[in-house]
């Protein structure tokens, strides 16, 4: 049996209540941390009938609208039936008397989180360069899905998405910030100033990238299954690709390879590169690239907010796994990036 001291778990409150809820699964016999997550906490659960995952939040310093289980249980459960892969939604408990947080069990999906070079294997340039053209097209599936359709006609105000967002990460950054940063508040002026006059309103996932995927890598590279949906809305899908592009690292961007997260992976041979990858998505998506840079370079503070946060989590204690003593260096670097994007540089 799984010892009581699980981070983040009672083993034997959630016995009772999969018990209840859930009791085609059968009695948890072990429960164990998946390494990797920096934000909401992941879980395996092993019962007797089949493997389960659990998600909860962060176990302190949880932001106000972060971590949000019920909206990212919401979403996955209205993608379920649609061309968006995305892991079984099981059960959803909102009573936080049972682990101490609201939580969600889903699907275990046999699947590959690709977080380094290592993690992708022997893939051949061929493979890899289908699997960053699949995480494309899958992109592209979710902004094309019909929201209203699936139930989530209030998922979000897409109206004055990209300026609330602004909004919401300069408050983001107030409250977590470890330190004043000027080039902070020059960066927040300057993406003020050039906000496009309009843009498309689409389900967006919030922080898609790769190792936010489960993927399956032989024979034929694929994505299985979407995961991490706690920062998904109704919004900008190109404030989506502009993240992933900040995630993305090209051969020789020793920089970026300086940030730690989700760096390393797609210098492989045979990854598309940055520009690449905006231009297929393009091609599958039917979408207007103007105004990249802008959203490059508010994916680009965006990251710079979050990372400053996982640092302040980490700073009081408050961060379980391994990984983060230095996170907080990259946040000046992910700022100046966002300016040199801006300048055209």
């Amino acid at each position: 049996m799984q010892a009581m001291n699980t981070p983040g778990i009672d083993r034997a409150r959630l016995a009772t209540w999969m018990s209840v809820n859930l009791p085609e699964a059968g009695e948890p016999a072990d429960i164990s941390l998946i390494s990797g997550g920096r934000s909401n906490l992941t879980y395996v659960v092993e019962t007797p009938e089949r493997r389960l995952v659990l998600r909860r939040p962060p176990l302190g310093h949880v932001l106000p609208t972060a971590h949000d289980m019920r909206r990212e249980w919401r979403v996955i459960s209205a993608l379920a039936p649609t061309p968006v892969p995305v892991p079984e939604p099981l059960a959803f408990c909102g009573d936080e008397d049972v682990i101490g947080a609201p939580f969600y069990l889903m699907g275990h999906v046999d699947g590959a989180a690709v977080r380094s070079q290592e993690d992708a294997g022997s893939l051949t340039p061929g493979q890899t360069r289908r699997l960053s053209e699949r995480l494309a097209e899958v992109l592209a599936a979710i902004h094309a899905v019909d929201y209203r359709e699936v139930g989530l006609g209030d998922f979000g105000r897409p109206e004055g998405y990209m300026a609330r967002q602004l909004e919401r990460w300069g408050q983001q950054w107030e409250r977590s910030k470890t330190a004043d940063l000027p080039g902070h508040d020059r960066l927040a002026a300057r993406l003020r100033e050039r906000l496009p006059a309009r843009s498309a309103s689409t389900l967006v996932h919030g922080d898609y990238r790769l190792d936010n995927t489960l993927v399956r890598l032989a024979p034929e590279p694929d994505i299985l299954a979407v995961v991490d949906w706690e920062m998904s809305t109704l919004g900008d899908p190109l404030a989506d690709l502009g993240l992933t592009l900040t995630y993305w690292q090209d051969p020789g961007d020793d920089e970026r390879a300086s940030i730690p997260v989700a760096a390393g992976v797609t210098v492989a041979p045979g990854f598309l590169t940055a520009r690449e990858f905006a231009a297929h998505y393009a091609k599958v998506s039917g979408a207007d690239l103007t105004d990249l840079d802008f959203y490059v370079a508010f994916g680009n503070y965006k990251l710079a907010v979050i990372v400053e946060g996982i640092h302040a989590r980490f700073l009081q204690g408050k961060t379980v796994g391994e990984g983060f003593e230095h996170i907080g260096d990259g946040v000046p670097t992910l700022i100046e990036r966002a300016h040199r994007v801006l300048d055209g540089l």
